[in-house]
């Protein structure tokens, strides 16, 4: 009798260390029939982010950017819903049916000014003062729909159950598309998201972020002539100016985490006339979101001093506001082991060249590009950096981000050092690494349903007695710039 039982158990066991390998070997096919849908179709993808990088298109004027993305995506299977969240630009693209529900954020806005040639390591603009992608969005947008539509591609094949979300987000430069699309439930009902962005580095991180506001006040005062009657006279210009004197002030006494930066985008026309009219821009940033508006706060207590001094008016406009990023760290490790499964980008001794003579165009060390893994380890420091409305998913669903090397290291942000090379080969390099990161780490998540019950079940833990609720008014709709014909 003990015999038979023994007999059971063993049988049961190795048929049980049988499925499990078996399975296991299967979710490796998969993941490298994902990865070789990338390579197989790269060509595709280069030309998707180089036509992004010549569009070159600011916040939330991004139409020719994202029709291009939307195209693509539904040329390759996905139903895709266009102007989400009031946005014209935004959309989601969707592929399957049931659970789970895998996310995966896109972005392709460019920056204000920062026209450059490709591949050119010296700064020379192709149009001077039009837009450049100098933090790389044109890889970042094409890069995720590419691990999408590898995920999608295994999915058809095999006959995988799930559901992949692509989610095209404008403006993320001005911190607007998500924070939108966060407040109309865009992102609900998500299992696990995966965000990634150009970096000088392949590595995944565990840092967060500076939760921010994004905000204007203008000024009201009354016009005169500046040397006929300026007693006649309220400057909002004065008001603006005292504004900002204050909160230069304040600097002394806000914590060493805080950040406050501001423009003057609108200062009076000419000298000789007391401004009636003046509007100042400010970023206001903190380690949480309970900090950030802390200190929003007392800039707003500023600036009704100063229209209080100047005898002048004023109103607040806040455009947006985002957390601090809640990173989960089971999400994390899976886009880690499989950044470790997809490699580093590989460049030639030309391009490490090229990089050497960006860096040394900067004033920097002339070391090249970046060709290993970081380490994946927890944040030595405090939160640096910027902001990001990534944040926003990350609170409403267990998110991480990707990083990988598609500009030399010591390139400075936002710079036509970035713009430079997220028009070339290099970047075009980092951003294939992501898309087979993306693709493996998606068909891992449809294959072992664990994966989500852990992000969840962290995720769960670190939201305990958390509700979101978006920084802008429920009523704001997202301020859309004038459309050119």
């Amino acid at each position: 009798m003990h015999s038979r039982k023994n007999f059971i158990f063993i049988a049961s066991a190795v048929l049980f260390l049988f499925s499990t390998a078996f399975a296991q070997n299967q979710t490796d096919t998969y993941k490298q029939q994902a990865i070789e849908w990338v390579g197989a179709n790269k060509a595709m993808l280069d030309k998707a982010a180089l036509a992004i990088w010549d569009f070159a298109e600011t916040a939330l004027k991004e139409y020719k950017s994202s029709e291009y993305l939307r195209d693509m995506l539904e040329r390759n299977g996905f139903a895709v819903e266009r102007g989400v969240a009031d946005m014209p630009t935004a959309f989601v693209a969707t592929y399957g049916s049931g659970e789970p529900v895998i996310g995966i954020l896109a972005e392709f806005d460019a920056l204000p000014g920062l026209s450059q040639k490709a591949y050119t390591a010296h700064k020379e603009a192709l149009v001077a003062a039009d837009p450049g992608h100098g933090c790389g969005h044109n890889l970042f947008g094409v890069g995720s729909c590419g691990g999408a539509m590898a995920i999608k591609s295994v999915m058809e094949k095999n006959g995988l159950s799930g559901t992949i979300k692509l989610f095209g987000c404008p403006a993320e430069e001005t911190l607007v598309g998500k924070v939108y699309m966060a407040k109309a439930g865009i992102f609900d009902g998500l299992d696990i998201c995966f965000d990634w962005h150009p970096s000088s580095k392949n590595e995944v991180g565990l840092g967060s972020s500076k939760a921010m506001n994004n905000f204007e006040v203008t000024f009201h005062g009354r016009t005169a002539h500046g040397s006929g009657d300026p007693w006649n006279g309220r400057s909002a210009l004065d008001a603006v100016e005292l504004m900002n004197i204050g909160v230069n002030f304040l600097r002394e006494h806000m914590e060493p985490t805080a950040r406050i930066h501001y423009v003057i985008p609108d200062a009076g026309m000419a000298p000789n006339i007391v401004p009636d009219y003046a509007r100042v821009w400010y970023f206001v940033r903190e380690k949480d979101r309970k900090s950030a508006e802390e200190l929003y706060e007392r800039v707003l207590k500023i600036a009704a001093g100063a229209a209080t001094m100047t005898e002048t008016t004023h109103e607040v406009y806040l455009i947006t506001g985002v957390y601090n990023k809640l990173v989960n760290r089971v999400v994390a490790e899976l886009l880690y082991k499989n950044l470790q499964l997809a490699g580093v980008p590989e460049f030639s001794e030309q391009e490490q060249e090229f990089a050497r003579q960006l860096q040394k165009s900067f004033s920097k060390e002339e070391k090249g590009l970046n060709t290993k893994i970081e380490e994946f380890t927890e944040p030595n420091e405090p939160t640096r950096g910027g902001s990001t409305d990534v944040a926003e998913v990350s609170w409403l669903a267990p998110t991480a981000s990707l990083r990988t090397v598609c500009w030399p290291s010591e390139t400075p942000g936002h710079s036509w050092g970035v713009v430079t090379c997220s028009g070339s080969a290099i970047g075009l390099k980092g951003m294939a690494v992501a898309a087979k990161t993306f693709a493996a780490a998606g068909i891992e998540v449809l294959m072992d349903q664990a994966i989500v019950e852990k992000a969840q079940a962290e995720f769960k833990k670190k939201t305990k007695d958390f509700t979101y609720k978006s920084a802008v008014p429920n009523e704001q709709k997202p301020r859309l710039p004038i459309r050119k014909k």
